[in-house]
């Protein structure tokens, strides 16, 4: 792909960038990570991006093979967007990215969307903070439904339904967000009713201590 803003350079990392370097370009990478999504998805997940800048950005993906857009069939038949089998390996360069920028200071105060706080989970899980070795969950995020497997030291959480879990936590993100990376008492989240679990209480609460903050980056 070339572009009056191609860098004009044979490097993979110059040609990757003329593709997803633009502003809010790997963000809705980011937001697609976890299956398709509507616009009005996308745009709640990324409120700072107008519009217009949101539907040009998902132009040059579609352009650029990053992104396909399709229609969902009945009774849905509305039009989301996914990524493409070459646009899904990007995976592991967002997830590196985000372990790599999870350590940057200072620490912005916005909001993180649903598939963020989802990511910041899959890249921060350490099974040794709380002793989860197995174990699989229904998360509710937002009213979003996803499944959380912890097995052989990894995590994995996938949109979706999670048939026969563990136990089952349902929360808004900010609450989660609160209790996982804020330090607030979960027990306190509890009984405010901003947080509920159902099933094993005990594997449940030791899931929310497995993702501790990652260490700040050197100042200098």
């Amino acid at each position: 792909m070339r572009s009056p803003r191609s860098y004009d350079d044979p490097c993979g990392i110059a040609r990757a960038l003329d593709r997803i370097g633009e502003r809010w370009a790997l963000l809705v990478v980011r937001e697609l990570l976890l299956g398709p999504r509507r616009f009005t998805d996308l745009r709640a997940g990324l409120p700072a991006a107008s519009p217009n800048v949101l539907s040009q950005r998902l132009r040059e993906l579609e352009d650029s093979g990053v992104v396909h857009r399709r229609t969902l069939p009945p009774p849905g038949a509305a039009n989301v967007y996914e990524l493409t089998p070459w646009g899904k390996e990007l995976e592991p360069v967002i997830l590196a990215l985000a372990r790599w920028g999870s350590r940057a200071l200072p620490l912005p105060r916005g909001d993180l969307s649903t598939s963020a706080l989802v990511i910041a989970l899959e890249t921060t899980f350490d099974p040794d903070a709380a002793g989860v070795s197995r174990g699989r969950f229904a998360l509710v995020l937002d009213g979003e439904p996803f499944c959380v497997e912890v097995a052989r030291r990894r995590v994995a959480i996938a949109r979706g339904p999670c048939s026969e879990p563990d136990a089952a936590i349902t929360a808004d993100s900010r609450s989660l967000r609160a209790v996982v990376f804020g330090g607030r008492d979960l027990r306190h989240v509890r009984r405010e009713g901003d947080l509920a679990i159902d099933g094993d209480e005990a594997l449940a609460a030791r899931l929310l201590a497995s993702f501790p903050r990652p260490a700040p980056a050197p100042s200098d």
